[in-house]
């Protein structure tokens, strides 16, 4: 056994490590079940370094690399909105479909972000990281306010508190999947995806649930052009 395991760790160096970087939307294709034509509108919101393959219009909030993106911004020669997410300047229902991905764990309204998003769009895709992701790579705190998780057509954001945003502290699991040799656990990491990450397709509309530290709970339902809220 020793034997093997030890030829087994050899052979580890004649890999090519498996990058996140080259992910891009592929893992995707099998969540996003909307059957995309060339009439469609679609809107990438945040769409940064990797805008989604199928997006007619981007919209960021910003342009130049800030804490939470420090990939370059890329358009490939596609409209370029720059706006808020919680003031989207597009008109009730303007698109078919809108994708929003790894943005709403970052923002300080999720009722409000989330009723825009259903507001200007009949459909979308939405991700965020899982609270198992941020734990394992350590890089929530001063970063993301919420982990997400979905329940059936409902969104819920607990609030992180000071602890659980530190995660393991320490750089560990980060530097093995983003490493330079490859390790079986790079491997793991590309299979399930769905794991990792919060993976939410919607149509029509979904609710969502804010769960905040102060104790305060605010539930939102879209329905049309007005909102059931309790708080």
């Amino acid at each position: 056994m020793r034997l093997y395991e030890f030829l087994r760790n050899i052979s580890f160096f004649f890999r090519a490590p498996i990058s996140p970087y080259d992910f891009g939307y592929s893992y995707r294709s099998s969540f996003i079940l909307h059957n995309f034509t060339s009439k469609d509108a679609v809107l990438d919101i945040g769409s940064g370094g990797c805008p989604f393959p199928h997006a007619t219009i981007l919209a960021d909030r910003f342009i130049e690399p800030t804490c939470h993106r420090t990939a370059k911004f890329i358009s490939d020669g596609r409209p370029v909105v720059i706006c808020d997410i919680h003031q989207l300047p597009f008109r009730n229902k303007s698109f078919d479909y809108l994708v929003c991905s790894h943005v709403l764990e970052h923002i300080d309204n999720p009722i409000k972000a989330c009723e825009e998003i259903q507001r200007v769009s009949n459909a979308g895709y939405i991700e965020t990281p899982s609270f198992l992701k941020d734990a394992l790579f350590a890089w929530a705190h001063g970063m993301h306010k919420w982990h997400v998780v979905s329940i059936k057509n409902c969104l819920v954001f607990f609030e992180y508190t000071e602890r659980q945003s530190e995660g393991i502290r320490g750089s560990e699991w980060r530097e093995i999947i983003f490493g330079d040799h490859y390790h079986p656990l790079q491997q793991s990491f590309a299979n399930n995806q769905d794991i990792f990450n919060v993976l939410f397709e919607w149509k029509d509309s979904f609710d969502v649930l804010v769960m905040r530290l102060d104790g305060t709970v605010e539930y939102s339902r879209y329905q049309g052009n007005f909102h059931l809220k309790d708080s």
